[in-house]
C-alpha cells in the first residue's frame, strides 16, 4: 500500500521499502503531481518506488530560487536522505529534463532514465518563442483565472483520443490543487533548460516514450534526442498524448520494467 512520507523538504508517496533492488524514482511534470504516476507506484513488482512532489508542489519546500542545477540537487538531497545509493529515474515532461540533469550531473547515482513526453531542450533557439510560450501559460492567471480554471482547460487538450474520463478528472484533480506561485516559478525554470549538446556523455541505458498525439513533445523531437543518446530505446504509443503514463499504463509500465531489468543486467554483467 502506498504510503508518504517527507525527508529533505520533499513530500513523497513511496511503495515497497522493503525491497533492495534499486529503487524507482519517479518525476512528475508542471501540471501533475506525485499521483501522476499512480498507475506505476505499485505496478514493478519486487521494487521500491517513489514519486515525488517537486519544491513549491505538495507539501514540498519551495526553492527560493529555481533553476535544473537546484531542483536536479533536490532530488540528489531526497536520495540521500532515503539512503539511496543509486536508482532508475523516471520523468515525464519537466521531470523528464530534471532526470537527464541529474543523470549529467550525478552519473554515478543514477542506473538508467525512463524519459517520457519529455525534451533536451526547451524550444528552439530563439528566444521569442520562450517569451511567447511563457506569457500564453500565464496569461490566464494574469487575467484573474485560479489553478482550478487553468486545470480544467488545458488537461483536456493534451490527452489523446485513448484516455478515459477518469483518468482526465484525476489530471484535472491533480493540476487544479498546484499552488500558484510554484506553478508560475517551474514554468520559468521551464524555459531555461538546454542539455541538447550533453547527452552524448550519457552511456546508461534509456527507455524515450512518445505519445503519438503528443504536441508539447513531439515524437519526430523525442527520436531524435533517442538518436543523440549512447544506449537509448525509443517507443510510440498509440492514441495516446502527453500524459502517456497515465494514458497507456500497462504498454508504458511494460516498457519501463524491461529497461530496468536491462540496465541492473548490464550492472552486473
Amino acid at each position: 500500500m502506498p504510503k508518504m512520507g517527507m525527508a529533505a523538504g520533499i513530500s513523497y508517496c513511496e511503495t515497497g521499502a522493503q525491497y533492495k533492488s534499486v529503487p524507482v524514482i519517479c518525476l512528475h511534470g508542471i501540471g501533475g503531481d506525485h499521483s501522476s504516476f499512480a498507475s506505476q507506484i505499485d505496478h514493478f513488482g519486487a521494487r521500491r518506488v517513489i514519486a515525488w512532489n517537486m519544491p513549491g508542489y505538495g507539501t514540498s519546500t519551495p526553492l527560493a530560487m529555481m533553476d535544473f542545477a537546484a531542483v536536479s540537487h533536490s532530488v540528489i538531497r531526497l536520495m540521500d536522505a532515503l539512503a539511496v545509493e543509486q536508482a532508475h529515474l523516471v520523468g515525464h515532461s519537466i521531470g523528464g529534463m530534471i532526470a537527464l540533469e541529474t543523470a549529467i550531473r550525478a552519473p554515478s547515482r543514477v542506473t538508467s532514465l525512463g524519459l517520457i513526453a519529455t525534451t533536451s531542450a526547451f524550444g528552439g533557439r530563439d528566444e521569442s518563442f520562450k517569451t511567447a510560450f511563457l506569457e500564453a501559460r500565464l496569461a490566464p492567471l494574469d487575467a484573474g483565472a485560479d489553478m482550478a480554471r487553468v486545470a480544467h482547460d488545458t488537461i483536456p487538450t493534451i490527452l489523446g483520443p485513448g484516455a478515459s474520463t477518469a483518468m482526465k478528472m484525476a489530471a484535472i484533480t491533480a493540476m487544479a490543487g498546484i499552488d500558484e506561485a510554484a506553478y508560475r516559478q517551474v514554468l520559468t525554470c521551464l524555459v531555461t533548460f538546454n542539455r541538447r549538446d550533453d547527452l552524448a556523455q550519457l552511456a546508461l541505458p534509456c527507455c524515450l516514450i512518445a505519445g503519438a498525439h503528443d504536441t508539447n513533445s513531439p515524437a519526430q523531437t523525442m527520436e531524435k534526442m533517442a538518436q543523440r543518446l549512447g544506449d537509448a530505446t525509443f517507443h510510440v504509443v498509440d492514441q495516446a498524448g502527453h500524459l502517456v503514463n497515465s494514458e497507456a499504463p500497462e504498454i508504458v509500465n511494460t516498457m519501463l520494467a524491461h529497461l530496468f531489468e536491462r540496465a541492473e543486467r548490464l550492472n552486473h554483467g
